[in-house]
């Protein structure tokens, strides 16, 4: 925290973004359903009926967006990972070459203008809405997603190499989602926990705020 107006020295001034609010390009090479675009595709959800399908079209638009972020003079950009776009029927069984290449695109283009990634893999403000929907429905979250012991050393999980993001952060805004969207019942899900209606107990919650790890790929 700044003392007397002074903020520490090294400190980072960052910006962010949220994947589903920027990207659109809800259909784009190969992108599987996110909940977020079932949730915004039902009819009197959202207001005016309004989604994500186009946003900003950041998934068009890298270069433009990126020579926008140096112009402001931007040195620390954190951005999040729509994972359908990576894993499009919400399994590990097929990567999704094409929406791994638009982010090793957009990490290669910050660090062009010296801007440094900061990749949140999960944000859990955000995470109900970057999940994908054939996972919720094959799965089921709302019964013991997240609470599985994941061995990240296992030889069988699929491996990518990492570009050269400098900063990663598994789960950030931890109670966002279990609190809003799986308790609330208002957005992203837009249902609740028939067991917990998303209390302190609710496997989502406790996934959010227990376990510092996921089994996605890094980037």
């Amino acid at each position: 925290m700044p003392l007397y107006g002074n903020f520490c020295e090294g400190f980072a001034w960052s910006v962010a973004t949220a994947s589903y609010q920027i990207e659109g390009g809800w259909r784009a090479d190969g992108k599987g359903l996110s909940i977020w675009d079932k949730f915004a595709h039902t009819p009197l959800k959202v207001g005016n009926d309004d989604n994500g399908d186009v946003a900003c079209d950041s998934y068009h638009k890298i270069n433009e967006d990126v020579d926008m972020l140096r112009r402001l003079k931007v040195n620390h950009y954190r951005f999040s990972i729509s994972w359908p776009r990576i894993l499009p029927d919400g399994t590990t069984r097929k990567i999704n070459e094409a929406g791994l290449n638009y982010y090793h695109h957009l990490i290669d283009a910050l660090l062009a203008v010296n801007i440094k990634p900061q990749v949140n893999k999960i944000t859990s403000s955000y995470t109900a809405w970057t999940l994908m929907d054939n996972l919720e429905w094959a799965t089921g979250f709302a019964e013991k997603f997240g609470l599985f012991y994941i061995n990240r050393s296992d030889p069988s999980l699929p491996r990518i190499p990492k570009q050269s993001a400098t900063h990663y952060a598994t789960i950030v805004n931890c109670n966002g989602f279990p609190e809003c969207a799986h308790g609330g019942g208002f957005s992203g899900f837009g249902g609740v926990c028939s067991r917990c209606r998303g209390g302190p107990l609710c496997p989502l919650g406790i996934h959010s705020r227990r376990h510092n790890h996921s089994c996605l790929p890094d980037l």
